[in-house]
């Protein structure tokens, strides 16, 4: 990702109004990302990482596996990072032809769509509710094992069971906790590991 001098002089006084944390430098550039995204310092204690989500979300980006978004505005977000990088393929759960279910929104029945058909992928989920849902509920019947999950929708009831379940899961997931999230929060931290990633695996990337 390209900076100016004026991201620079933010990010500093983000770091600066922050203080002290306990997040490991790669952890913390997530956040600093994501609040530099929505100016908002709540996301310094409202972003959790799973155990290895960072390690394998980063090795599945450097593998250059399949991306699974639930929105066009995360695909609009991350495209030119990942572009310029890893050149994963990225499908949207919007745009995915598919037949008409009534029990089901589009974002929910394209990512279901997706899932089976990438089952091991990357999955963002920024805005969707039905579309988290249906993907932590195919977590759970291990009918997929994604590389990682990023979820952060914003939402009062069904989105919190949601995130829960993902939480009970052993697949490496990034969440929000909360009802705080957004797509802008999504796409933050796709390209905040992004950038970690190609930092640690760029120079293998040239074959």
């Amino acid at each position: 990702m390209e900076w100016h001098p004026t991201d620079a002089q933010s990010l500093a006084i983000i770091d600066r109004e922050v203080g002290d944390h306990t997040l490991s430098p790669a952890e913390y550039e997530i956040v600093r990302r994501a609040i530099y995204a929505t100016a908002d310092f709540d996301y310094k204690t409202l972003i959790y990482f799973s155990d290895l989500a960072l390690q394998s979300g980063a090795a599945a980006l450097a593998a250059r596996t399949t991306i699974i978004v639930d929105v066009p505005m995360v695909q609009v977000g991350i495209n030119t990072n990942i572009q310029n990088t890893f050149a994963n393929p990225i499908y949207c759960s919007m745009e995915t032809i598919t037949r008409p279910q009534k029990e089901k929104t589009r974002a929910a029945w394209g990512i279901e769509t997706l899932a089976k058909r990438y089952p091991e992928g990357i999955f963002v989920v920024g805005q969707s509710q039905t579309a988290l849902m249906t993907l932590a509920a195919l977590i759970q019947a291990e009918e997929i094992k994604p590389a990682l999950v990023i979820a952060t929708p914003s939402g009062f009831l069904d989105v919190d069971a949601a995130k829960a379940r993902l939480s009970d899961s052993l697949v490496p997931h990034i969440r929000t906790e909360g009802r705080k999230g957004s797509a802008v929060v999504a796409a933050a931290i796709v390209n905040a590991l992004v950038d970690l990633a190609w930092q640690a695996y760029g120079g293998n990337q040239a074959s």
